[in-house]
């Protein structure tokens, strides 16, 4: 069984024509789930929340971490936003995780954007939870990294890996 997590972020912003702003309703991932013909019925989807990566609380990354004995392969739509202090590298290390392949990933570009690359993310954050060994890990821009050896580029866009 995979289970996948979603707690908000860009995936799930959509453009409010009134106010003119980004914010949240509800997760988009059934539609994309549906869009990319994944119709794995082992999977299941829980939402934690739905907040902006700026406005997650250490609280927020506490409850963003389940324990969940029985579920070995999670795939969480998580934020691409990472700390690296003690606290963040002790909440995502495989360590806190035992036995478990846990898949971090992201979007750059809101999913209801024409060119987001949110759907291309998730599927290949699905695809990659399946076969990797266990460890945490992070899947954006058709690249894996191990979840601490990772950078946002934000002049190019992407995510690179940390020499």
């Amino acid at each position: 069984m995979i289970r996948i997590f979603v707690t908000g972020g860009t995936f799930d912003k959509t453009y409010d024509e009134i106010k003119g702003q980004l914010s949240f309703a509800d997760t988009h991932l059934p539609e994309m789930l549906r869009l990319g013909r994944s119709r794995d019925s082992t999977s299941a989807v829980r939402t934690l929340m739905m907040i902006d990566s700026l406005e997650m609380t250490d609280a927020d990354r506490d409850a963003d971490r389940p324990q969940l004995p029985a579920v070995r392969r999670i795939l969480h739509r998580h934020h691409a936003r990472h700390r690296h202090d003690g606290r963040d590298r002790a909440r995502h290390s495989p360590a806190a995780w035992p036995g478990k392949t846990v898949v971090l990933t992201g979007a750059m570009i809101p999913t209801r954007s024409a060119r987001s690359d949110g759907l291309f993310n998730l599927g290949s954050a699905l695809s990659l939870v399946q076969v990797l060994q266990p460890g945490v890990y992070i899947a954006m821009n058709g690249r894996h990294f191990q979840w601490n050896e990772v950078r946002k580029n934000r002049e190019t866009g992407v995510f690179e890996a940390v020499s």
